[in-house]
């Protein structure tokens, strides 16, 4: 069977939803969190020269910038059909606005964002991500990220969970081109013009290109633009020495060395803002609420991206519309999912199969999926995340 004939016996055979494989990716750098369910021996799967699993990505069509060992499809989402295995890119390349319907592929020509399980044990270095003027010059997409923090995948929180945002109000550009200038001469201790914010799980943040950033130590869910490209300003973090390639990777060949371009991938105004947290935090805001279901918008107030989180009370079922296609995936409890039965992950063994994360094709979305809650006790919860729409806050 060619692929178009399996994405599309797939598509039809499961009434417009794929379930889809789980997709680990490695990083070399930091410690892993071990909170992502996979079994522990498999934490190193693909050797320890490329580091140890720290991320799950969803509904992904991009590569993970993970250097020369990666694979060709590293970072690709796969959908498991009943004859075989074929990406969710090809999907969308070959279906179209059969998968992502009208609106959607007219604005974008594909499916634009992702998102991950981001697990790791200590707090990642301070960084920022370029916006779309930045990231055009090195032929790639600026990245505006969402964070939210799921009490189900965080028994323990990591060493540091804290995350530093921006700078400051009263940090200069001078000060900051100073910590640059000593990248390679001692720790810059860069975290020391920039403020910290601790970690409440059950809520999140929106943070926009160009705002420096360290995430802090718990499971974070993160939707997000397609891009996979960073700036690391902070040259040693958690006892790791960052190499000046970690800071200029991105920066186009004429512009490495150049701290000044540097500094104009800061986006100032929104780094030094005295209301950051009024700004950019993201609480829980209630969408939907009846006696079988909830819904509730986790990602909310940007221009890209959105996530909601579907709670289905036990023993309960709900016909649920979305007016987006949308990749989600189970965190906890047990029940139907359309046609297939889904279930929080156990443990979880690497390139095995799993019953908990799937993608909804837009008519599927727009005719409701019928969700049943198995469980006489526990909630079923599922975060949903897709582009943002005309009904996102």
């Amino acid at each position: 069977m060619s692929n178009e004939k399996l994405i599309r016996a797939t598509l039809k055979e499961n009434n417009g939803i794929f379930r889809m494989l789980p997709n680990f990716t490695p990083r070399q750098f930091s410690s892993p969190g071990r909170r992502l369910r996979l079994h522990p021996d498999d934490y190193y799967a693909l050797g320890v020269a490329r580091g140890a699993i720290k991320e799950r990505w969803f509904s992904s069509i991009i590569r993970c910038k993970n250097g020369p060992l990666a694979s060709e499809d590293e970072g690709l989402s796969y959908v498991l059909g009943k004859d075989g295995k074929f990406t969710l890119k090809e999907a969308v390349e070959i279906l179209g606005p059969e998968l992502l319907g009208d609106g959607l592929y007219k604005k974008y020509g594909t499916w634009p964002m992702y998102s991950k399980f981001f697990d790791y044990d200590k707090p990642l270095f301070h960084h920022l991500h370029p916006d779309f003027d930045a990231a055009a010059r090195v032929g790639a997409l600026g990245k505006p990220e969402a964070y939210f923090y799921p009490e189900q995948y965080n028994n323990y929180p990591g060493s540091f969970p804290h995350t530093f945002f921006g700078f400051d109000p009263g940090v200069t550009k001078q000060e900051v081109r100073e910590r640059l200038k000593r990248y390679e001469d001692g720790d810059n201790r860069i975290t020391e013009l920039s403020r910290a914010y601790r970690i409440r799980l059950g809520t999140g943040w929106y943070t926009p290109p160009g705002v420096i950033h360290a995430p802090g130590s718990y499971l974070t869910y993160e939707p997000q633009w397609n891009s996979d490209l960073n700036s690391v300003f902070e040259n040693v973090a958690s006892g790791e020495v960052y190499g000046r390639e970690f800071l200029e990777e991105n920066c186009p060949d004429d512009k490495k060395g150049d701290i000044d371009y540097l500094i104009s991938l800061l986006d100032w105004e929104k780094n030094t803002d005295p209301d950051y947290m009024k700004h950019y935090f993201r609480p829980p805001v209630e969408y939907i609420k009846t006696e079988d279901f909830k819904e509730e918008w986790i990602t909310y107030g940007n221009d890209y991206i959105a996530a909601k989180r579907l709670t289905v009370y036990p023993g309960k079922k709900a016909t649920v519309k979305d007016a987006t296609p949308y990749g989600c995936i189970v965190i906890q409890g047990f029940g139907k999912f359309g046609g297939y039965i889904a279930h929080e992950a156990g443990m979880l063994r690497f390139g095995a199969p799993s019953q908990d994360e799937y993608f909804v094709a837009f008519s599927a979305a727009n005719q409701g999926i019928a969700i049943e809650n198995l469980s006489q006790t526990e909630p079923l919860v599922i975060l949903k995340h897709f582009p943002k729409t005309s009904e996102t806050p």
